[in-house]
């Protein structure tokens, strides 16, 4: 592994930003206005009905987006099955028993394929169900862009090491995002995400019971529900606060050492995004707006175009 004072590091960073903003220009936002009409809005109401039936699924689904993306550019290979010849991403440790919301997006796209079948992609249904899933519980919306194709290929080694792990220092953090040409400003913002969803007590043990930059009462609150042995697949909100509801909550709570997750309560912590975070804690809008523009950055990351690729029957199989 290369050093962090290597040549070749700010070479790849800049790569990688032309790389997305190349990407961005084979996408557009009405890629399926003749092919496809009404897929926003088929989208849309899967998502509505799933969220309004657990809440919990919208970030489960913005979370497929993400871990998407972060291997190997936004191609829907998160969501292909293993086989007998075929290894996909499931079972890294990152996704292992963690991601969810596969069904829903199943559902999706039977529904997208009665209407118009072999048109749109698994990997723009992922993004589209991320913003709608934001949306569906009171944050932000953005203009999708469209036009991914789905992969063919998946690499459980790529997931392994390129989606950064709730253990990393801030420092860790900014290069891992850093190396897919998003900035500490889009690491913040996209944490922000942490404002929904819940940790299992595996994830989150060692800070409760080892770290000392965590409030003594929230610490102790998650105690029974998190027990030093056992429980590992124990659930608690990420979010304290207002768990169900898109907010800027999530930063207020780091303010208050109140952040879940060592990788949350790092980016509040005596470091370069204390500023950002003091930000988002007081004015909402703001952290609506670069949320909103950071997953749009994020939701351009590789992805396949042209004849690249195919459009998947089923999207936890090849074609």
């Amino acid at each position: 592994m290369a050093s962090y004072s290597s040549p070749m590091i700010p070479f790849m960073c800049l790569f990688n930003i032309l790389l997305v903003r190349m990407a961005s220009a084979q996408l557009s936002s009405s890629f399926y206005s003749s092919t496809c009409p009404n897929v926003l809005t088929t989208i849309k109401s899967a998502v509505d009905s799933a969220v309004s039936g657990e809440a919990r699924m919208g970030a489960s689904l913005l979370r497929l987006h993400f871990h998407d993306c972060f291997v190997n550019g936004c191609d829907a290979s998160v969501l292909l099955d293993d086989t007998a010849n075929f290894t996909g991403e499931k079972t890294a440790g990152p996704n292992n028993n963690s991601l969810r919301g596969f069904d829903v997006v199943d559902t999706i796209k039977s529904q997208v394929e009665s209407s118009c079948p072999g048109v749109v992609s698994c990997a723009d249904i992922l993004a589209v169900a991320a913003r709608d899933s934001v949306v569906a519980l009171g944050g932000p919306s953005w203009t999708v862009q469209l036009g991914r194709r789905d992969s063919t290929t998946a690499s459980l080694s790529a997931a392994n090491s390129n989606i950064p792990g709730p253990n990393l220092n801030l420092s860790a953090l900014i290069t891992a995002f850093s190396n897919k040409g998003l900035t500490a400003n889009d690491l913040v913002a996209l944490s922000g995400s942490h404002t929904i969803g819940q940790a299992r007590c595996t994830i989150f043990r060692a800070r409760i019971y080892n770290e000392t930059n965590i409030n003594s009462q929230y610490a102790a609150s998650l105690t029974a529900n998190c027990p030093s042995v056992g429980g590992d697949n124990n659930l608690s909100p990420l979010d304290v606060t207002s768990p169900t509801s898109f907010d800027n909550a999530y930063f207020t709570n780091l303010q208050n050492q109140k952040g879940l997750l060592h990788s949350d309560q790092q980016l509040f912590n005596g470091g370069s995004t204390d500023a950002q975070v003091n930000s988002y804690s007081t004015n909402s809008a703001t952290f609506f707006t670069d949320f909103a523009n950071a997953m749009v950055k994020m939701g351009n990351l590789s992805p396949l175009t042209g004849t690249s690729g195919q459009i998947r029957t089923n999207c936890r199989q090849t074609n």
